[in-house]
């Protein structure tokens, strides 16, 4: 399935520069691309895989070919539905947190000193994968106290239908604008190649609140942009006798752009985040993505393992943040200037 050049080419522009190795990733273009194409995706009959193991660059570089010809290429659709070619061994970021997501999307557990919180829920067929994880890295599903989830599309939120009935004493938490595109997006999906469905309205936070649970607490951002519903996570990460704030951004990407509005809303979640990173005390210091590949993440997993006793978490770097932060900036502005040239 194929949409509008037109949609697609601006994508190409907003790359996003690595927060943690500084260097700018090509293209970051539409890793979030829309429940009816990725639906159409993973449906796809091909079994070539295209990647030996999770190389981040590699994988950019396909969803570059998305997006210049507007056309999942089919080893990809099958790659993104293929639990075993998404595997990823979950691993230790920070002592209280672990990724357990698979390759092309990420999950993340934090634990408290009274339960665990999990961000994202992931999506079919890889919600046994996460389970697996979470069990790998010594979290039984009866912790798990609240699942934060950034937005409402499938990739992010599918697997709330398998997990629910899992996490007896878990709360699911989204914006009331998430919730509402997640549950209406997976009633369009029954209609289409991969049907998917969600769960009913749980708890609903918006932007301001607290979370809190043990010894963290866990901000709620609405960043509206990426979807209208969009929120951003922050929380306190531990590494021996230090502490960082981390975020959770919830979506970069510009794939789901209605009008100008909707991108100056993206600007102005930007320039909040922004200012949680300059603020004087208790700054934000450390991104935790959405999309382990979009910034390397996968590879750098290698250098937190590898590191020496008293060496900083090569993860805690707010120069890399802003510098992010600052190129998303300059390619929303090129989209807003497309928006309002066609009179959106």
């Amino acid at each position: 399935m194929s949409t509008p050049a037109v949609y697609l080419r601006p994508m190409i522009a907003f790359a996003m520069r690595s927060p943690i190795s500084g260097r700018l990733s090509r293209r970051f273009v539409t890793l979030m691309i829309g429940c009816f194409l990725l639906g159409a995706a993973l449906a796809s009959s091909a079994t070539a895989q295209p990647f030996e193991g999770c190389p981040s660059k590699e994988i950019l570089a396909r969803f570059d070919e998305f997006g210049r010809t507007g056309k999942m290429p089919p080893d990809m659709g099958a790659w993104l539905g293929n639990p075993k070619a998404q595997y990823i061994e979950p691993w230790k970021a920070f002592d209280n947190v672990y990724y357990v997501g698979v390759c092309w999307v990420s999950s993340w557990a934090v634990r408290t000193s009274d339960g665990v919180v999990l961000i994202d829920t992931l999506h079919e067929p890889h919600v046994d994968q996460l389970i697996a994880n979470l069990r790998k890295v010594g979290v039984d599903l009866s912790e798990i106290k609240y699942v934060l989830m950034t937005h409402g599309h499938f990739d992010h939120v599918g697997g709330a239908a398998k997990l629910k009935p899992l996490l007896p004493n878990a709360k699911f938490v989204m914006t009331q604008t998430g919730w509402n595109e997640a549950i209406d997006g997976a009633k369009k999906s029954q209609t289409t190649p991969r049907p998917w469905s969600m769960i009913a309205q749980d708890l609903v936070a918006k932007d301001g609140d607290t979370i809190r649970l043990g010894d963290n607490s866990f901000g709620v951002l609405e960043t509206p942009g990426h979807t209208h519903g969009t929120a951003s996570y922050t929380y306190d990460v531990k590494d021996g006798a230090n502490s960082y704030r981390a975020i959770t951004v919830g979506g970069l990407g510009l794939n789901a752009i209605e009008n100008s509005k909707q991108v100056e809303e993206f600007i102005a979640s930007i320039d909040k985040i922004a200012e949680l990173v300059k603020r004087p005390t208790n700054p934000v210091t450390v991104h935790l993505t959405t999309h382990p590949f979009s910034n390397g993440l996968t590879e750098l997993r290698e250098k937190v393992a590898a590191r020496k006793s008293g060496e900083t978490n090569p993860l805690v770097d707010p120069k890399g943040l802003l510098e992010q932060l600052t190129y998303l900036r300059q390619g929303a502005e090129e989209r807003l200037a497309i928006e309002r040239k066609a009179g959106r």
